[in-house]
């Protein structure tokens, strides 16, 4: 911890874009566990709840080709405080939502909360190795890679205590807040988040240009093209958080169960990347490591459709994004290392774009199936396809392996 934690010591606008991203993420656990439990209360239906997660990563996945080229054209702190006034605006909607008619002001508000986080998510990414020095680069990963996990225990743990003690309204209320902290903090940033541009006298290059010339960066280079595709193996499982809430109401924990059940979920992507944050400076281990990470994420789920006890259910779901958290902070460096400044933005984009793609199919087909199907058969089914995917991968890139180090360099050079 020592390791990583020097960084956030040392360097204030490293705190302080982390403490951002810290916000940030907690008030999207604050919207998602609420809603999530409120939605099927109103209509009594699971569908709404899987239609709000599709909707989150849909729109998301969506808008990162156009959000990855901004983030690499414009000022990126502007981009994020505006995403984050953005979701502001949007979590003040959700007041709204309180009968079975007004449901679809849920999708309304979440949709442009999910707007926001795309412009937020590759302007964030592309920036941190603008606000570190290259020798702490490593240890800011494993810093940031914790963000998510950590918010996602405290903004999961607290959005389902507050919901079951002062109502949904009052986790909403905590999320405006959240994101007008946001903004403050990313406005004290003093290091520019961007390297110096050359000249755009002759005009900025077209959109569809610029996309792609992200785009043919990734193709031609096999290990980056490998690392934009890694993380869709957990989305393609992600599909599991839709029964969260229904999991809870069959152990008969309620909707701090279902908070339990988010907040383990992030517990464990918080403590893999720092547990085996060794794998992340080792070129040699990067590729089967990422392929170990995809399927432990499968076994994981796969061992929770069968857990006869609540206990067990979260010490498995927590072994699932222990790896899932490797995994995403491992591709991430890599990725960081490897694309130059100038097109990290719409690299990154484009990661994210496969991953929440992923993420949107796997929820719509969990959508299709949640009020004729066992919640068991839907953990089981998107662990299998998780596993299925890690396999596939692993096999497709095993050749990449004995490239290591020098296949990186030349992704750096190129």
């Amino acid at each position: 911890m020592a390791w990583s934690g020097r960084v956030l010591l040392h360097n204030r606008d490293f705190r302080r874009l982390f403490a951002a991203e810290l916000v940030v993420f907690g008030s999207d656990w604050f919207v998602m566990v609420p809603l999530l439990v409120l939605l099927p209360e109103l209509t009594g239906s699971g569908v709404w709840g899987a239609l709000v997660l599709a909707v989150d990563t849909g729109l998301n996945a969506l808008m990162l080709p156009y959000s990855g080229i901004l983030a690499d054209r414009l000022d990126r702190r502007k981009i994020l405080i505006s995403a984050n006034l953005l979701a502001l605006a949007a979590a003040l909607l959700l007041f709204v939502v309180r009968s079975a008619a007004t449901v679809p002001l849920a999708l309304v508000a979440v949709g442009v909360m999910a707007l926001a986080k795309a412009f937020y998510s590759p302007a964030a990414s592309a920036a941190l190795p603008n606000v570190v020095d290259p020798a702490d680069l490593a240890a800011a990963n494993a810093v940031a890679g914790s963000a998510w996990g950590t918010m996602t225990v405290v903004g999961a743990s607290l959005g389902g205590v507050v919901s079951s003690v002062l109502g949904p309204y009052a986790s909403f209320g905590v999320t405006v807040a959240c994101l007008a902290l946001a903004a403050v903090l990313t406005a004290s940033i003093r290091r520019p988040m961007q390297a110096p541009r050359e000249s755009a006298s002759a005009g900025p290059p077209r959109a569809w240009h610029a996309l792609v010339e992200g785009l043919r960066y990734v193709v031609a280079r096999p290990r980056v093209r490998a690392l934009v595709t890694v993380k869709s193996a957990a989305g393609l499982g992600n599909g599991v958080l839709t029964v969260f809430p229904l999991l809870a109401g069959r152990y008969g924990v309620g909707a701090l169960g279902a908070g339990l059940l988010f907040a383990v979920r992030g517990a464990g992507a918080l403590t893999g990347p720092l547990v085996l944050r060794p794998l992340v400076s080792r070129a040699a281990w990067l590729l089967p490591g990422l392929a170990v990470s995809m399927g432990l994420y499968g076994l994981g789920y796969l061992g929770a459709a069968v857990a006869p006890w609540f206990p067990l259910l979260l010490a498995l779901v927590f072994v699932a994004h222990f790896a899932g958290g490797t995994n995403w902070v491992m591709s991430n460096f890599a990725l960081q290392q490897a694309v130059p400044d100038q097109l990290r933005g719409r690299v990154f984009a484009t990661d994210m774009m496969l991953a929440t793609m992923a993420i949107s199919v796997s929820q719509l087909a969990v959508a299709l199936v949640v009020d004729r199907v066992d919640e068991r058969l839907v953990l089981a089914g998107c662990g299998l396809v998780t596993l299925t995917y890690a396999v596939v991968w692993r096999i497709a890139t095993r050749g990449l392996a004995s490239s290591g180090s020098a296949g990186d360099r030349s992704a750096i050079t190129s």
